[in-house]
């Protein structure tokens, strides 16, 4: 092939990628809710998975701290092998059946969490190991697979499976199936953030503002929410001590921040909710 029908070919197979996903629409629904139950008790998200399966979990763990304005230990990423497997490949850490319990004995698991296992071949031993642990101590789980009847999902209570066909190149489970668990992370996270109040109409009211960029777009979210002026907006944001949601409170209700802080208690963080 040359340079540009390959490139044609890669792209023609991805396109199947986001119909795969669509027909998982109801499992990948299950887990969402689920993770929303996790939340509104106290648990957490956890992720785990080895390799590309793994950084992709550890990813999405790692962007809804400042997406969501959500602690560190709120979403949680597990990798097979530990941080160094990010960069590097760990010689055996996914074949071990004891790393994944261990390394959910390490966060103190508990039966509030939800254990998410990801493995694009469906069979990871550090995954089934997790997921066995995972139940033993009570805690819901899901398993995310791109292969069907995938024996990860017999370890699980929900099982996400997408086929995405045969790879570009032969087992590279990196590309389409990559992608596949991308697009479904994405989906949990994000809506299941929506479903505890992180979100008022499209908007990311809990982001940190962690950088000049950030600070801005803070900026830009409270005109939008709130058909504001810069001036207003700016005004109200060091008002809230830079706190988006409880700023687009404050101009939405005509409060002071002590009393937006009590109307959000309130509302359990729903910014809709404070105006009812």
């Amino acid at each position: 092939m040359s340079v540009q029908e390959a490139l044609s070919k890669m792209n023609q197979e991805d396109q199947g990628v986001a119909n795969a996903v669509r027909l998982a629409l109801p499992e990948i629904e299950a887990v969402t809710t689920a993770a929303i139950t996790a939340f509104n008790k106290g648990g957490r998200l956890i992720y785990m998975g080895a390799g590309t399966s793994g950084r992709l979990g550890v990813l999405d763990a790692a962007e809804c701290v400042p997406t969501f304005g959500v602690p560190a230990t709120q979403v949680i990423g597990l990798i097979a092998g530990g941080d160094k497997a990010m960069t590097l490949a760990v010689e055996g850490a996914e074949d071990s059946l004891t790393l994944g319990q261990q390394d959910l004995v390490d966060l103190d698991l508990t039966d509030k969490d939800l254990v998410v296992g990801i493995a694009a071949s469906g069979r990871t031993p550090y995954v089934i190991g997790g997921l066995d642990y995972a139940k033993s101590v009570g805690a819901t789980t899901a398993s995310l697979s791109c292969n069907m009847t995938a024996e990860i999902s017999d370890h699980a209570d929900i099982a996400i499976e997408v086929d995405c066909g045969p790879e570009f190149l032969t087992g590279s489970t990196r590309l389409k199936s990559g992608t596949a668990q991308k697009l479904i992370l994405n989906m949990i996270s994000t809506v299941s953030m929506i479903g505890i109040g992180k979100v008022y109409h499209n908007l990311m009211v809990d982001v940190k503002p962690t950088n000049k960029k950030l600070v801005e777009r803070s900026k830009r979210i409270i005109m939008q929410a709130t058909e504001c002026d810069y001036e207003l907006a700016a005004t109200k944001f060091e008002e809230a001590n830079q706190d988006v949601k409880l700023a687009i409170v404050m101009i939405l209700t005509n409060c002071n921040a002590e009393t937006g802080r009590e109307k959000l208690a309130n509302a359990n963080g729903f910014v809709g909710k404070t105006l009812d």
